[in-house]
């Protein structure tokens, strides 16, 4: 079988953070509604967004180049990623649309975590 569940876990990280990253650093005021006005909290937030990004980018890069170390690494991104955020739906409100984005971008996250775990080394 190919890589194509954690080709797209990636590609979607990439086709989502890459925007919005964009969009949150220029202060764009649809970002407003969504994460709140600029605060130091937001910047955290964009720095965390930022490095999965980084992350995500280096691991696409990595499935294409087949080193050995894409699959741990992509299990501790995908396990960060889908713990967060599930965490947001207690903490922040499922009717959130940030929310709800994450838990649908999570359910692609948890059946990549099952094929790579599943799959033979």
């Amino acid at each position: 079988m190919s890589n194509a569940l954690p080709i797209l876990s990636l590609a979607l990280n990439i086709a989502v953070l890459a925007p919005l990253c964009a969009a949150l650093l220029s202060a764009s005021p649809g970002m407003d509604a969504a994460y709140g006005p600029p605060t130091p909290a937001r910047g955290i937030l964009t720095a965390v967004y930022l490095a999965i990004l980084a992350a995500s980018l280096v691991l696409l890069a990595a499935l294409v180049l087949a080193p050995p170390w894409w699959r741990p690494a992509l299990v501790t991104l995908l396990a960060l990623q889908c713990g967060y955020k599930l965490l947001t739906i207690p903490l922040v409100r499922f009717g959130n649309p940030v929310v709800v984005a994450n838990t649908a971008i999570t359910a692609l996250h948890l059946v990549t975590l099952w094929w790579v775990l599943l799959r033979a080394p």
